[in-house]
């Protein structure tokens, strides 16, 4: 860790930094530069207060050299991580389609759903049991009854669910319900005690980029569930809020190779809550497969027009037919399956 200190920093000031570095179990080393002071924390960073530091009158800025991200980061493992789900796996050379419709609504379209996404190739399903609405009086999902609906839909065809957790008190009930995958969606990015929570068990992670966060805040986010002991994460990149009105989210396509080097877990997109259309879908989908993603997250209805929620962002069963089929070409031109 570098420490610069301010111009006027005087030999006391120096002094009472070295002196908290060494309170936090680091050696300082200080450089008297021309213009500029520069102290060297040597050992453990893990260890040092950065906003201790940062709040001394005399000093300017404090640098990072090692990432605060441990487990999760590339350097502590340097080959892909491949997860498996139930059979499936997430990463690595094969991409992987996670598809279904926004929420459960009743048994009869979770099967047609089920049919739809089994016949075109996906080998997931999604669904929400549980919706985070913005508005407290727009559809919040059918619950306990849409995890079973959604279970014997999928079961149908060997098709491992994903679903999205909200609540840390229904964890158990997840588990009970055997849902294959649990989601963190972006409001809940930076809920730490879910996230604490999340990282006992061992039931893969879908972890959702929050719709303003940094990707190292993303990335900590994601240390949080490695760190208490699940490192079944994946990546979800959903699109981030800017001052554009023509679509719903910019994806952040950037995002895959920036990930790609510095973490070496699986990383995916979900084009449908970026652009927000139906229309949209199809080339971001294919954008996210030409940029290195390991898989996409994407909302199919049997009746888009009839969703319950989302209908103007969600295929039909012709549509994710016929986009699987563009995905799996550009698969194979850069080396990968589908």
């Amino acid at each position: 860790m570098i420490i610069i200190l301010r111009s006027e920093a005087s030999d006391a000031d120096i002094q009472a930094v070295e002196q908290k570095i060494r309170n936090m179990g680091l050696e300082p080393h200080v450089s008297k530069g021309v213009q500029r002071i520069v102290v060297g924390a040597i050992g453990d960073e893990t260890k040092v207060d950065k906003e201790a530091l940062e709040a001394l009158p005399c000093v300017e800025n404090v640098v990072r050299v090692m990432k605060p991200y441990k487990i999760v980061s590339r350097d502590s493992h340097h080959a892909d991580t491949v997860i498996d789900v139930g059979g499936v796996p997430i990463g690595g050379n094969k991409l992987q389609v996670i598809a279904g419709p926004c929420s459960v609504e009743t048994a009869e379209q979770m099967q047609q759903s089920a049919d739809a996404v089994a016949a075109a190739g996906c080998r997931l399903m999604r669904g929400g049991a549980f919706k985070p609405r913005t508005s407290p009086y727009a559809f919040q999902g059918v619950g306990v009854e849409g995890l079973e609906m959604f279970q014997k839909a999928a079961k149908a065809h060997n098709l491992p669910i994903v679903t999205e957790l909200m609540d840390v008190r229904m964890l158990d009930t997840f588990l009970d319900h055997n849902v294959d995958v649990i989601q963190i969606g972006t409001r809940n990015m930076q809920n730490f005690d879910l996230l604490k929570e999340v990282g006992k068990v061992h039931t893969p992670v879908i972890l959702k980029r929050g719709m303003s966060a940094t990707i190292s805040e993303w990335l900590m986010a994601a240390e949080y569930i490695a760190a208490n002991g699940n490192h079944n994460i994946i990546f979800c990149e959903r699109g981030v809020r800017t001052f554009e009105t023509a679509y719903r989210n910019m994806l952040d396509v950037t995002a895959i190779s920036v990930l790609k080097r510095e973490t070496h877990l699986p990383v995916i997109i979900d084009p449908s809550h970026a652009g927000g259309k139906a229309w949209m879908v199809p080339s971001l989908a294919r954008a996210a497969v030409a940029a290195g993603a390991d898989g996409l997250l994407i909302e199919v209805h049997p009746r888009p027009s009839e969703a319950w929620c989302d209908a103007d962002q969600a295929l039909s069963p012709d549509q994710i037919n016929k986009l699987m089929g563009e995905l799996k070409g550009i698969a194979q031109v850069i080396g990968r399956d589908l």
